[in-house]
């Protein structure tokens, strides 16, 4: 399984870094997993832009999902013609929320370049790839994704605050994704995000066997949700989310 980050700001895209998006590859399979705004830019350094063959996306937030109407474009308006129809996995309202965004008649328009497909807790079959999902700690429909193939795991956090099924979804993976979106203070509101030390405590419990920190907010300062993270308590390797960064295993 091979890796790439193709964005890891959170919220909204940094002077580094789009929103989130990873491109995941085995077997010659290529699947996106979120789609951020900025992410189909950054996308076309590291792979080719038709050269996707499923999308998933974790939640209908904008930095997780909105250039999905402009990969569209892309798919729909190519030169050579229409690309081929892709799978996206998405929350139950996934087609209504980007047909909506980019103003568009229901039907064929977005539909006829991409098959929307419902996620749902529990295990589903994407090209070469299982995908374990389940509901995360967020305001609104949120999905943490566990991609397994041929004996190796990443799991993805998307979006959450603190939560037991995380780290369940985690365990034993070789690489955990995982947000760390709030810097550690008091005043946090709840259910929401992870802090550095957050990501790393759910790390230790699921005995993870590389944690990286992404969803890394512009304003705060990336060596101290570091530190945050190395302090706790966790004891594997820990670093920062970069763009263009891969891991293979």
């Amino acid at each position: 399984m091979r890796v790439t980050v193709i964005g890891c700001s959170g919220s909204f895209p940094g002077p580094d870094s789009p929103a989130s998006s990873y491109l995941v590859e085995a077997d010659g399979f290529s699947m996106l997993i979120d789609i951020g705004n900025g992410a189909i830019g950054s996308l076309q350094r590291f792979h080719g832009l038709l050269d996707i063959d499923a999308i998933c996306i974790s939640h209908l937030h904008p930095d997780h999902c909105l250039d999905l109407t402009v990969y569209w474009i892309a798919r729909t308006y190519c030169p050579d013609g229409p690309a081929p129809r892709i799978p996206v996995y998405g929350p139950r309202d996934t087609a209504d929320h980007m047909i909506k965004a980019y103003e568009l008649e229901p039907n064929p328009e977005m539909t006829a370049t991409f098959d929307f497909r419902p996620l749902e807790p529990g295990p589903v079959r994407i090209g070469p790839f299982t995908v374990t999902t389940a509901l995360m700690n967020h305001p609104v429909e949120a999905y943490g994704l566990r991609i397994e193939h041929e004996g190796s795991v990443m799991t993805y956090s998307g979006d959450t605050g603190h939560s037991d099924d995380l780290v369940r979804l985690a365990r034993d993976s070789d690489l955990f994704l995982c947000e760390a979106g709030f810097a550690d203070r008091p005043d946090l509101p709840p259910d929401m995000h992870l802090t550095g030390r957050e990501a790393g405590e759910h790390a230790e419990r699921a005995g993870v066997g590389r944690l990286v920190l992404t969803h890394l907010l512009p304003w705060n300062d990336p060596s101290e949700t570091l530190s945050e993270a190395k302090a706790s308590g966790f004891r594997g390797p820990v670093e920062l989310a970069e763009v263009g960064a891969v891991y293979e295993f």
